[in-house]
């Protein structure tokens, strides 16, 4: 019987496997989501190595509700400016095993907005 666990992990190695076949050699934007919070990292998987990263957590975010889709959309933004002054343009999505909606859906948008290509 399949729980909720394994349906993740069924989900997170297929996404990986994707990422694998079309990253080219381009960073990783990796989103981690909890009930409370809501992660962002820009990460060169060849250096093994974080370029930029963002959370709810930094002091900017910290004193908004933090598990709202306003708040992934200013983690977002932040991770676009962030991912820019590093020098990144251009990313691969690594939304892990969580769902294309909501949380995650609002990040990536606000990242493309805030000038990131993927």
């Amino acid at each position: 019987m399949a729980n909720s666990k394994n349906l993740f992990e069924r989900r997170r190695l297929r996404n990986r496997v994707q990422l694998r076949k079309t990253s080219t050699g381009r960073p990783r934007l990796s989103v981690h989501r909890t009930n409370q919070h809501i992660y962002a990292q820009v990460i060169d998987d060849v250096k093994g190595a974080t370029l930029a990263a963002a959370s709810t957590l930094d002091e900017g975010l910290k004193g908004d509700a933090t598990s709202n889709i306003d708040a992934a959309s200013k983690v977002g933004k932040l991770i676009a400016e962030r991912a820019k002054a590093a020098g990144v343009e251009s990313v691969v999505f690594d939304r892990g095993g969580f769902l294309y909606h909501g949380r995650v859906k609002a990040l990536a948008e606000a990242a493309r907005d805030g000038g990131l290509t993927f």
